[in-house]
């Protein structure tokens, strides 16, 4: 290797200018469907909070990390130890939501972890009041995701979770001080992770799983327009949730991607004859 040589700050200042921001992210939860979102409903928990609304009140979350745990195997070479990989181990994460003055962000944390222990009977003041666990299938969300995006809105990271699920929530501590926003913090526990897009799309455009592609991955966002607002529509699309105004997708220069609006005959509407 040579020696340093002195460098401008010109020929490593574009690098340290284009550092990634942390106040811009997104949260998703998807719950599975069947008695889990029947038991939020009633608890007055819609899935548009669910798909939504628990997303942006999440005020402060992590990026998922993991750690590989390891064996010792000595005698193989003389006076040598080597260490081998054996399990991947997962870490717990810790969310932050303001809680809504409705209470709904903390409802869902309490109603959630109620519905894992299956309490029964529903009187919970009744003497009989007992425990009953779920099967992991009806509680483990597989489909929440945190996207972790920038400011242009085609440069982002997402990290899906398989088999999340709240395993504490935080004592939320209240006062008679100056006020401040409520917030409710949770830990939650997940089998693993996948970073990089999942979705149909990517996979057919050939980005899945942080792939770059036919070319570059930043060209590619940019000749089909796949961007940010992208991501998310197809994300809600298949977590069989269907939202307004989840497009058209617009591409990194901004120009929108739209077709025109037919009627059942197929004529574009706004055309044909006026009725007077």
């Amino acid at each position: 290797m040579p020696a340093p040589r002195p460098r401008r700050i010109s020929d490593f200042l574009p690098k340290l200018q284009n550092v990634a921001q942390t106040s811009n992210f997104f949260v998703k939860f998807a719950l599975p469907s069947g008695s889990l979102r029947r038991y939020m409903r009633q608890r007055g928990i819609n899935d548009r909070f669910i798909a939504e609304d628990i997303g942006l009140l999440c005020h402060d979350a992590v990026l998922p990390g993991s750690a590989m745990a390891t064996m010792n195997t000595a005698g193989d070479y003389q006076g040598l130890i080597e260490r081998f990989a054996h399990t991947r181990n997962y870490t717990e994460i810790s969310l932050e939501f303001y809680v809504d003055n409705e209470y709904k962000s903390l409802k869902f944390l309490e109603h959630w972890m109620e519905f894992i222990t299956g309490a029964s009977p529903s009187d919970p003041s009744s003497d009989s009041y007992h425990y009953k666990l779920e099967y992991p299938e009806t509680y483990k969300s597989n489909d929440t995701r945190i996207v972790k995006f920038e400011k242009n809105h085609s440069q982002f990271l997402e990290y899906r979770f398989v088999g999340l699920f709240p395993m504490s929530l935080s004592s939320t501590k209240v006062g008679y001080t100056n006020s401040q926003v409520l917030k409710a913090t949770a830990t939650f526990s997940f089998d693993r992770y996948i970073c990089g897009e999942s979705s149909s799309l990517a996979r057919d455009l050939g980005i899945s799983f942080n792939k770059k592609g036919p070319v570059s991955d930043f060209t590619t966002r940019r000749q089909t327009g796949y961007d940010l607002q992208t991501t998310l529509s197809n994300v809600y699309r298949e977590s069989a949730f269907n939202v307004l105004n989840s497009g058209p997708y617009r591409k990194a220069s901004g120009k929108v991607i739209a077709t025109a609006v037919t009627n059942a005959a197929g004529k574009v509407l706004g055309s044909g004859t006026n009725i007077s």
